[in-house]
């Protein structure tokens, strides 16, 4: 297998074209180029992953006061199923402890089985489910599984500060 040399990237306004092509290809009901504008505006966490100049994937964290909430994560669809996610995963929970984040949160529809598992490996928990959350085909609401992994050094290991 071929390795691959990957590299994160802030995601900014200059990105938006590849980055709404991949949302597009990703989901029947993306982002639109108004939602990445306002995170972006709001100075919210976003990073591209990148492959020489292939983009990869994305994700659009929010930081709260003890706690980091994931937005946006997608893997592009020709790169899907490779682990990607997991290295984004991973990137932001690094940096969520380095912006003294307890906690990571997320919402998943509770039809996408495939990112359920994801989640669910990189040691989130299903806590709650929002009834019609996110927009369906036809004018239909889907609802939401809320997600949260802590990000607390266990106890028998204790990290400066």
């Amino acid at each position: 297998m071929r390795q691959v040399e990957a590299r994160f990237e802030p995601l900014t306004v200059d990105h938006l074209d590849a980055v709404l092509l991949v949302e597009q290809l990703a989901y029947a009901k993306p982002w639109s180029s108004s939602n990445f504008v306002d995170s972006l505006n709001a100075g919210y966490q976003a990073q591209r992953l990148l492959a020489g100049n292939t983009l990869l994937g994305y994700f659009v964290a929010m930081k709260g006061v003890d706690e980091v909430h994931l937005l946006n994560i997608t893997v592009a669809p020709a790169y899907q199923r490779q682990g990607w996610a997991h290295v984004m995963l991973d990137a932001l929970a690094i940096w969520a402890q380095g912006q003294r984040a307890d906690w990571l949160w997320l919402e998943v529809r509770v039809g996408n089985q495939r990112a359920i598992e994801v989640y669910e490996a990189q040691g989130f928990a299903r806590v709650g489910q929002r009834k019609k959350y996110y927009p369906a085909v036809n004018g239909l609401r889907e609802d939401a599984i809320v997600m949260s992994r802590s990000l607390r050094a266990p106890e028998s290991v204790k990290i400066a500060p």
